[in-house]
């Protein structure tokens, strides 16, 4: 494990396995205000992450001890809230859309070019950081209409406790809305990872439609997220943690 200064404002963990790209990203995180730290497996990430949690993590995927998206997945599973992002040298259009189902915040493939490393891990901590504002770190519910949303185990609780699962799309979809209700938020805000090209992309309409149906599923569940013409989506009405 590599430590660097910790000047405050969080923490980023780089796991990566090759010293020199290890190296080359965390010089190039240095300057940053957050803690730097990197290792080169999966059981590092685990004894690091033991002791304190990460405001960001930057996995690779071929690691080792292990595939990083099945770590991805898992951290997800028990509840990691902190942002993941990918860097990998698996660029195919599977690879990325798998790793972001299952709960990837961002995706970069290798080589990459630093400052976009940089900047990607700026936009990450800006949208932790209004995460943080709009909503408890302690939360492990969210109320809204007639739902409640699990944060931890990624899922809708209706009446008598009745449980609809969510995929990880839908899950990161739904999070943004009970983070800004009553906001119109765009395409871009709403899928971030995809901004060159989410104004284009149908995909979106696709996972709307999708958590709409969820939702619908819940008496009073209908119209929860209302399409504003030429904006956006908003989801209206009241969002209480708990």
């Amino acid at each position: 494990m590599t430590p660097q200064t910790d000047m405050g404002g969080g923490r980023i963990l780089v796991v990566e396995d090759d010293p020199d790209i290890r190296e080359l990203i965390t010089a190039q995180l240095a300057r940053e205000p957050q803690a730097v730290e990197a290792v080169g497996s999966i059981a590092d990430l685990r004894a690091a992450l033991a002791g304190e949690a990460a405001d960001v993590l930057i996995l690779d995927l071929n690691l080792p001890d292990g595939d990083g998206i099945d770590v991805c997945r898992q951290l997800r599973s028990e509840g990691y809230q902190g942002a993941i992002m990918m860097v990998t040298a698996r660029d195919a259009p599977i690879d990325r859309v798998l790793g972001l189902e299952l709960g990837a915040d961002d995706y970069l493939t290798k080589p990459f070019e630093p400052r976009e490393l940089l900047a990607r891990v700026r936009n990450l901590l800006r949208r932790s950081r209004v995460i943080d504002e709009a909503r408890p770190r302690s939360a492990r519910l969210a109320r809204f209409g007639p739902w409640r949303l699990d944060l931890n185990q990624r899922r809708l609780i209706g009446a008598k406790d009745r449980l609809v699962m969510l995929s990880s799309a839908e899950y990161r979809l739904l999070s943004r809305f009970i983070e800004a209700p009553n906001r119109v938020l765009s395409r871009e805000e709403l899928l971030p990872e995809r901004s060159a090209t989410v104004a284009f992309d149908r995909s979106i309409d696709i996972q709307i439609s999708r958590l709409r149906t969820k939702l619908a599923s819940e008496a009073g569940g209908s119209d929860l997220i209302l399409t504003v013409r030429s904006e956006g989506y908003v989801l209206p009405g009241p969002v209480h943690f708990e």
